[in-house]
Formats: structure tokens, C-alpha cells, sequence
């Protein structure tokens, strides 16, 4: 297997292996740490792709990604790129350990293997994509109220505080959660959330897929994957995953964003028809070449950091 797994593998210098019940007392806090390094940085390097992505989503004022990403520079300068990355950055530590924590335990249910033996003896990709679809179910319930008010602050077009300028509404992560609960109840941090799962779950799937099957197309038998094996099997598995995510992307940012003034869609499908209704099939492809040119660098950079920090702590 070419997960972050086989880095675990190595003989020690003493030539024994300790025991399976021995690294796994020690392996979640590794696992937590390194997630949450990496995620963080592959959230900073993609989310000013990320704002003007959610723009292109529910906003109909911008004429392209040009065009956006000219209009967020003018008007709110270069930190109108990095609005809402806060509160993300926080959440990547629980995100990242339940996501790859349950692909990781999943794999361990469905095969009966050890991390050990997994390298000898890989699991089919029918198991690797049913672990990944439970990692992005149970990601789900962690990541929507952090996603909804990253959301909720990207599409704020204030520039910060200036004289004569209007107020922007969320003065920040921890008010824009606050006003959230009191405007619309507990429930609504959760909004969105269902998209948010059906988009997450399959995608997730796919997206252990295609970085297992390149790592195992490249690297011959017994060997860990090269950096450069990483870095791009890491890379198009974020492509992968983001073009089939990116129609309920789409919907999941509109329904994160109804209710800000007044309640539009009844739900996942009534968002669906009235977004078709609207504006034709094209805008369940709305943001895909920005997800697309920022997969690439993120995964990338997310895949590479995981693998090297498990194999320095290994």
C-alpha cells in the first residue's frame, strides 16, 4: 500500500520491529500532528484559490476568475484573498485526524490486516474506496460549521475597516459563528451540511483511489514512493476528486449562504432546479478550473508533508 502507512515499515536500526500494539498506542497522536501540519499547510497555499472560488459560486457580479480576483485586490487588497482562513486552519487538526484516522481504521476492518502487512499484502481498491467514502462520512459532522462560516466570511466584500467604508457584517470567525446561532439557531451552523456529506463521502472515495493507484503504478514492488511519485499521485488525486465534487460544491456553498437574509431554497434539490432554472447546467461547473488549479499544488504539498512528517516520527 503507498498510503502514509508504509513509512511505518522501516527496520529499526537494532533490526527487530516493535510490536502492532505498540505503534498503535503511539501512532494517533502521530497521525493527529502531521495532519494537521500538512492540512494547514495546503490550506494556506489554496485559500485564496478557495475565496475566489466560493465568489464565482454565489456571487453573478464577477465575469470570470480574472476578473474576480482583479475586483478582491482592488477593493479589499491582498488580504481580501485570505478572509475566513482562521477558523479552517483550526479545524484542519480534527478534520485531518478524522478523515484519514477512519480511512486508515476502516481499512484495518475490511481487510484484517495490520499497517504492517499492508504493504506486502495492498488492499483492493474496492476496500480503499469504501474506507475513503466512511473518512469523508464522518469528516462531514466535524467540518460543516467551520466550512459554513469560512464560507459566510469569504463572500464578505467590505474591505477592512476604513473611514467612510460600510461595516462588514462578521467582524470575525468567532461573531460570525455567535450571529450564526442567535439569527438561526443551532441548526444553522449546520447549514449546508447534507451537500456538504453528499459531496464528501464519494469523493473521498475516489480521492484514496487515484493517489493508491498512482503510488502503485509508479513505484516498483517494495519500495516507498519517490517525492516526485507523491507529489503528483498527491496532486491529480486532488484534480480527480474535485471535478466529480465540484456540482454539489456548488450547492453546498449556496445553501451555506441562504439564509443570510432571507430563506431561498427548501432544500438540497430545490437549490438544485432553481440553480438549473436560473442559469443552465453550465452552473454545476461553476468554479471547476479554479478547484482544478488549486487540487493540483495543495494535495500536492498535503500528500508530501503527511508522508515525510510519519517517516521522520517513524
Amino acid at each position: 500500500m503507498c498510503s502514509h502507512k508504509q513509512l511505518w515499515r522501516e527496520p529499526l536500526a537494532s533490526g527487530t520491529e516493535p510490536s502492532v500494539s505498540a505503534r498503535a498506542q503511539t501512532m494517533p497522536v502521530e497521525e493527529f500532528v502531521a495532519g494537521w501540519i500538512s492540512g494547514a499547510l495546503g490550506l494556506v497555499l489554496g485559500h485564496p484559490f478557495d475565496t475566489v472560488k466560493v465568489r464565482l459560486q454565489t456571487q453573478t457580479t464577477y465575469q470570470g476568475i480574472v476578473d474576480c480576483m482583479v475586483k478582491i485586490y482592488r477593493h479589499e487588497s491582498l488580504l481580501g484573498f485570505f478572509k475566513g482562513m482562521s477558523f479552517p486552519i483550526m479545524s484542519i487538526a480534527v478534520v485531518s485526524s478524522v478523515q484519514f484516522g477512519v480511512y486508515s481504521n476502516a481499512l484495518l476492518v475490511l481487510t484484517a490486516t495490520s499497517h504492517q502487512e499492508r504493504w506486502a499484502q495492498p488492499p483492493s481498491y474496492t476496500h480503499v474506496f469504501i474506507a475513503g467514502c466512511a473518512g469523508g462520512f464522518l469528516q462531514t459532522y466535524c467540518l460543516a460549521p467551520f466550512d459554513l462560516i469560512k464560507v459566510r466570511l469569504q463572500n464578505q466584500t467590505e474591505p477592512r475597516a476604513q473611514s467612510g467604508s460600510s461595516r462588514a457584517r462578521y467582524r470575525g470567525p468567532v461573531h460570525c459563528a455567535a450571529s450564526i446561532f442567535q439569527e438561526e439557531g443551532p441548526r444553522g451552523l449546520f447549514r449546508g451540511a447534507w451537500a456538504l456529506m453528499l459531496r464528501d463521502t464519494p469523493t473521498m472515495g475516489i480521492y484514496f483511489v487515484t493517489y493508491e493507484g498512482l503510488c502503485r503504478q509508479y513505484t516498483p514492488d517494495g519500495q516507498n514512493p519517490s517525492s516526485a511519485t507523491v507529489l503528483v499521485a498527491g496532486g491529480f488525486a486532488g484534480i480527480t476528486s474535485w471535478v466529480a465534487a465540484t456540482p454539489l460544491d456548488v450547492i453546498k456553498s449556496r445553501m451555506q449562504m441562504d439564509g443570510l437574509r432571507r430563506r431561498v431554497y427548501q432544500g438540497v434539490l430545490d437549490c438544485m432546479a432553481s440553480s438549473v432554472r436560473q442559469e443552465g447546467l453550465g452552473v454545476f461547473f461553476r468554479g471547476v478550473t479554479i478547484n482544478s488549479a488549486r487540487a493540483f499544488p495543495v494535495n500536492a504539498v498535503t500528500f508530501l508533508s503527511y508522508e515525510y512528517l510519519l517517516r521522520w516520527w517513524g
